[in-house]
């Protein structure tokens, strides 16, 4: 299916950047807009996120499908593929089975390996708020805090509610991300062959995503990769340490 996107840049090389699980193309607008400066860059909503329509089902080799649809709808590949966490994983298994639409390939904070399941309290602590008679967004924040202590995670996982005058109600399709998330903590099995083209994986230094002992599948199915760590960076590479990111990244987009 294709994706909602939003563009920034009206010339150069052609950017696609990918969301992680709870997020939406929204994410990347700070970087996107530095980015849009000498690129043109699309921020995509995958599959039951953002303004993106809810479906059934959401598997990586579904989500590196729906990129493809869009990228080639919008007429603009092969395009340089960023995607962080979930959108890693999106972005590599794009490569891996649609090259033709890959000029190149950033990972941020991902390896092509299966995750333990987690997040899932936060999709519980989600669709168990109350949402009726809600003024303020406060209200949702203090429902979600015993699930999730820390304030910066609730702000993130607030950024999915709408509040208007229709009243609140959750952006993201809840209920199948929570059903699809071993899914997406995993790697599809029998994934073969490899993406030959320039690869960047970049990834924070106080976050556990992006191991030593990742390395060796990493490297069987990208060749080319070279490695970039963000010391300072947690998980949130992008949105932790933007300038530390963009001094990586903006070097290999040329």
């Amino acid at each position: 299916m294709k994706l909602p996107v939003t563009s920034y840049g009206e010339s150069g090389t052609p950017v696609v950047v990918m969301h992680g699980l709870f997020g939406s193309g929204r994410n990347w607008m700070t970087a996107a807009r530095r980015l849009a400066a000498s690129h043109r860059v699309f921020a995509f909503d995958l599959r039951n996120h953002g303004t993106s329509e809810h479906v059934p089902t959401m598997t990586y080799p579904e989500m590196a499908e729906d990129v493809r649809e869009t990228i080639e709808a919008l007429g603009v590949g092969p395009v340089a593929l960023v995607g962080h966490s979930m959108g890693g994983k999106t972005a590599m298994l794009t490569a891996l089975t649609h090259p033709e639409v890959v000029e190149r390939l950033v990972v941020v904070d991902a390896a092509p390996v299966a995750y333990p399941p987690q997040f899932e309290q936060y999709s519980q602590a989600m669709r168990g708020a109350d949402l009726s008679n809600i003024q303020r967004r406060a209200e949702v924040d203090a429902q979600l805090q015993d699930a999730v202590p820390t304030p910066g995670t609730r702000a993130f996982l607030l950024q999915n509610l709408i509040l208007d005058d229709q009243g609140a109600r959750w952006r993201p399709n809840l209920e199948v991300i929570e059903a699809s998330l071993s899914q997406i903590s995993g790697w599809p099995d029998g994934v073969t062959g490899a993406y030959d083209g320039p690869t960047l994986f970049v990834y924070g230094g106080k976050s556990d995503y992006v191991r030593q002992d990742h390395r060796a599948a990493i490297e069987a199915l990208f060749p080319q990769v070279r490695y970039e760590v963000i010391t300072e960076a947690g998980h949130w590479v992008h949105a932790e340490r933007l300038d530390d990111f963009l001094a990586v990244l903006t070097p290999f987009l040329v």
